[in-house]
């Protein structure tokens, strides 16, 4: 799941970029905008802009400080001063590019950037979403040059997003039965995205970014268990039984919509293959799973709060 909203905003350790290939400067020494700062991808891919010392402006609805502007999809308004002097962007769409009206959305967005003088397009997509795929082809068409980050379920959804609660009750109810999935660590998405933001070689691009295993969600809370010591019990159940727990949380109901289709549409086996794009991208293999919960085992150490 690509979402960047039901994020926690809890401080993570410092990114870890692996092997990458050091990139070049944003072209012509600009500012990069990065949508979604606050989100999973996007603080990372800032992070680490900001780290090699790329001028960086991070732009969210709730985002504040210095270099950062605020950022919202459903006021236009808004995008031209974010775009302002930008000379590259990362574009994650909130709540969810599978949503209706998010391909349209998006595509006047690419076509603003274009306009604005943005030479280099990262768009953060999803696996097996169809109107996630609709987007790109749109996005395309308008922004040629862009590059296509599309990802796998994301690892982090079980440590800092909505499976973590679950995982600290010990018991994770989810209406997936023994679908598999090619987890991915949002670690290497963020390397993927920062290189394709700092280097023209990427240009034109769709990297379908994985793990290297598919694992069944039994085995995912088993590598979260030996990671952090924790007994954690996946439980099958029901659609219906999940949005009823959805609803009982307090999530709105264009929430549970969502949930309802990244659980029917999305994890119903069709992403059960491997993919090499993080390979392509970086020329390196991605993280395994096991890697990101031994890293990631202090997001399981204490109680549900």
């Amino acid at each position: 799941m690509t979402s960047e909203t039901m994020t926690s905003q809890t401080p993570t350790s410092q990114p870890t970029t692996g092997t990458t290939v050091a990139p070049s400067p944003s072209p012509g020494g600009g500012t990069v905008l990065v949508l979604g700062a606050t989100g999973k991808t996007g603080r990372r891919v800032a992070d680490r802009l900001d780290a090699l010392g790329v001028p960086v402006r991070r732009a969210s609805r709730s985002v504040s400080g210095p270099g950062s502007t605020p950022f919202d999809w459903d006021d236009e308004s808004t995008w031209a001063p974010a775009l302002d002097g930008a000379v590259a962007a990362y574009v994650a769409y909130a709540p969810d590019l599978a949503i209706p009206g998010a391909p349209e959305t998006v595509t006047r967005f690419a076509a603003a950037a274009r306009e604005a003088g943005v030479r280099r397009l990262v768009l953060l997509s999803g696996r097996g979403e169809t109107e996630a795929q609709r987007a790109e082809a749109s996005v395309a068409v308008v922004f040629p040059e862009r590059t296509v980050v599309r990802c796998a379920f994301f690892a982090q959804n079980f440590s800092e997003s909505f499976l973590l609660g679950p995982v600290l009750d010990g018991v994770l109810a989810l209406p997936v039965g023994d679908v598999t999935e090619p987890f991915v660590d949002v670690e290497d998405i963020a390397d993927v995205a920062v290189a394709a933001l700092t280097d023209d070689g990427h240009a034109g691009q769709v990297y379908e970014l994985t793990g290297p295993h598919l694992l069944t969600f039994t085995e995912v809370v088993a590598e979260i268990g030996a990671a952090s010591g924790r007994e954690v019990t996946f439980v099958p159940i029901t659609l219906d039984e999940f949005s009823a727990g959805l609803r009982a949380d307090g999530l709105p109901d264009d929430v549970v919509d969502l949930m309802r289709y990244l659980f029917t549409e999305v994890l119903d086996g069709r992403g059960a293959h491997v993919t090499d794009g993080v390979r392509q991208a970086l020329g390196r293999a991605p993280r395994a799973f096991g890697e990101f919960a031994r890293r990631e085992a202090a997001a399981w150490a204490g109680e549900r709060g």
